[in-house]
């Protein structure tokens, strides 16, 4: 009968013969079907869960923003110090006229005391370094080779993480829930003697391994000027 066909299999290899006596072989993959439909759910999943939704563009664009405006503050030193000294003043007016969130206040406080003391340090502590190998060290003696001073804490890092705190802080004050009764003298006196008790550590530190917070750059040396004058030899 035409079109009948018998099938044998020898491994991954499977063949057909019809009545023309024609042998037809293929090879044969068990997985190939599975691996199609999963290359094609995995196609149809990446587009579906692939593209970004709407308020996730949203917020990356603004994340793009934001750092773009940092990075262009960056030079502006002076000016960015003002205008996180214009938000604290406004902060501690608003607590004021508010007579309340004290708390709040008091740990804003303490996270800047912690912001200054890591600005104020260095980045490798010389008392956790056992030989002066292991690492850049700071000038201990004034005709040393100029090392400018690394902290722990940069200046732009430590500007964007104080006014991030004000900002965070004024934000506290509209809930009430934030708003907790406390005695305000008391936290006043516990951080003058915190920040007392934490400077003098910080002093004794920086007297004991003879180093400044401050660079104020490279010495630079100037030869004699030229008079124009001849010696005869």
């Amino acid at each position: 009968m035409n079109g009948q066909y018998w099938t044998s299999v020898f491994g991954n290899v499977q063949c057909r013969k019809t009545d023309d006596l024609k042998k037809h072989c293929v090879e044969i993959h068990p997985l190939g079907s599975q691996i199609g439909r999963m290359s094609e759910g995995d196609s149809a999943g990446e587009s579906i869960h692939g593209k970004p939704s709407v308020i996730g563009s949203f917020f990356t664009r603004l994340g793009q923003i934001y750092q773009s405006w940092l990075d262009k503050s960056t030079p502006f030193a002076a000016v960015r110090w003002i205008v996180t000294l214009i938000l604290t003043i406004i902060y501690m007016i608003r607590v004021y006229i508010l007579q309340g969130w004290y708390i709040v206040t008091y740990a804003l406080g303490i996270y800047h005391l912690n912001l200054f003391i890591a600005f104020l340090s260095p980045k490798v502590d010389p008392s956790l370094m056992d030989d002066a190998d292991d690492g850049p060290s700071l000038p201990t003696k004034q005709n040393e080779e100029f090392r400018p001073f690394i902290r722990r804490l940069p200046e732009f890092k430590f500007w964007h993480s104080a006014t991030k705190g004000v900002v965070i802080a004024m934000i506290c004050t509209f809930f009430e829930a934030f708003n907790v009764p406390v005695f305000w003298p008391i936290l006043v006196m516990y951080f003058i003697m915190l920040f007392c008790i934490t400077m003098k550590r910080q002093i004794k530190h920086m007297v004991k391994y003879r180093y400044l917070p401050f660079t104020h750059g490279k010495r630079t040396y100037r030869g004699k000027e030229d008079t124009g004058k001849t010696f005869a030899s």
